[in-house]
Order: C-alpha cells, then structure tokens, then sequence
C-alpha cells in the first residue's frame, strides 16, 4: 500500500510539478474545514463521498490560481506547519459562517421553549442531531435561504478573498484568530434574540394577558385555553417575520465573510 502512494505521488509530481502539487494539497486543507463547520456545505444530506468530490474540485480550481508565483518550502516540518496554518485559516473562516446558522437554530430553540414545543423531539436533517420542532424549522428555512440568494457562491468567494489576507506562505496572528472566534461565539445569543425577538415579546404579552385573565376569572381554565391561544399566536407572527429572516440572514452573511477577512489579516 505505502509503495502505491509513493509510486502515485512520484507520478503527480512528474505530471503536474512539484510546487503545484504542494499548492494543491495546501488548498485543499484550507478547504477542508468548510465541508466540516460551514452551513449546507457540511449538511448531513450530502454523503461524505460527495463532500470530498466537492473540496478536490474546488481545489483544483483555486490551486493553479492562488499557488502562481509562490515558492514553496520543500521540508516535511516547513510542509507539515503550512498544512496545520490552513487548516486554521479553512477553520476559523467557516466558523464565523456557522455561527450564524447557529444563532438561526437558537432562535428557533427560544420559540421551541416559549410555545411548548420543546417537548417533541426530532431528528435534526441538517446536523444530524436530535432537535426540537420550531429549531429544525428554522434551520431547513436558513438552508433554503442560503441557497436562494446564492449563499454558496458567496461563501466560495469569500474563501478565495482569503488568500489576498492570508497568501499560502504567510501566517496570520493566532490572537487575533481566537479573539474573532470568540466574538462571533459571543454573537450567537444576541443573533438569536434579534430573529426570535419580536415572536417571544408577543409571546410574552400573551402569557401577560393570561395571567391578567386568571386573576380576573379564577374559574377560567388557563392552561387549557392559554396553550393553543399560545400555538396560534406565535405561528402567524413567525409566519409574519419570516420575510425578515432572508434580509437578515444576507446581510449576516455579508458581514461574517468580511469580519472573518479582517480578522484573517496579516499583521
């Protein structure tokens, strides 16, 4: 098996020269992390064969490209360190992409535990884990979105920028790095509040207005009544917001790929 490899890799090197080998490799490990971490690029839906089909691909586009007039370190630990750097590099862009993805699905999450749906859980097709009803809604409708105003192209675009901050040769400041991913950590709960925010304020009102009632008609029933008033309530309002939710999520977008740019910058 070890003499196929090598006899493989001589045959790549004789074919297509040293240098664009090593850019192709190097590409493909600052892609990888996108197939792990990013929204519908790391989706559960599309097989991990096609996900590696997809990054090899995308690397044999972007390597020729960015790997023009880079001379490349020929030593196993030089080759090893580049090959950790970008994997970082791939890591710390698709997380801040993910962040928001996540911030859709808390939100979806506050609902879930404002209305009652909470109680049902159900096998989340995106991240292939086990959620909540309103938490797999919103986030198949952020898939949608993404898709629908043309999030991937973007998202590609994004990662090919980043070689204009971050050539194959330079190394970013690692405290930088971790202060972005940190931030957009931060970022996730307050997302979610601004995408759930306006259905759990009338959420809130509701149960306001119930326990007014209760303390009005002690006879009444509350909980009997107050769950569907509850259900009714807060389905037309995220049927009401959810036209906000695709203005959002762009513009998010947009700000998370330049955000991860500046953060990615060389000092």
């Amino acid at each position: 098996m070890g003499s196929q490899v090598q006899s493989s890799a001589s045959v790549l090197i004789q074919e297509f020269g040293e240098q664009r080998v090593l850019a192709f490799f190097l590409v493909l490990a600052r892609l990888s992390p996108l197939f792990v971490l990013a929204p519908l690029f790391s989706s559960r839906q599309l097989p991990a064969r096609v996900r590696g089909i997809l990054a090899v691909a995308l690397a044999i586009g972007l390597s020729p490209v960015v790997g023009t007039d880079v001379r490349l370190t020929t030593d196993v630990m030089g080759i090893a360190g580049l090959i950790v750097k970008e994997i970082a590099v791939g890591a710390a862009f698709a997380y801040a992409l993910a962040a928001t993805f996540a911030a859709v699905t808390v939100a979806g999450s506050f609902l879930d535990t404002s209305i009652g749906f909470s109680y049902g859980g159900l096998l989340d097709p995106i991240n292939g884990n086990q959620s909540a009803l309103l938490s797999t809604l919103y986030g198949l409708i952020g898939v949608m979105i993404f898709i629908a105003i043309g999030g991937d192209a973007w998202v590609i675009q994004g990662l090919a920028r980043t070689y204009d901050v971050v050539g194959l040769n330079d190394y970013p400041q690692l405290g930088t790095m971790v202060q972005g991913a940190g931030q957009a950590f931060v970022q996730i709960f307050g997302s979610a509040l601004e995408v759930a925010g306006p259905v759990l304020l009338a959420l809130v009102l509701t149960d306001a207005a119930f326990g007014i009632v209760s303390r009005v008609v002690p006879q009444l029933n509350v909980f009997q009544v107050g769950m569907p008033a509850k259900v009714l309530v807060g389905i037309l309002l995220m049927g009401a917001t959810m036209p906000f939710l695709a203005g959002w999520i762009s513009n998010q977008l947009q700000d998370d790929i330049a955000s991860a740019l500046q953060t990615l910058r060389v000092g």
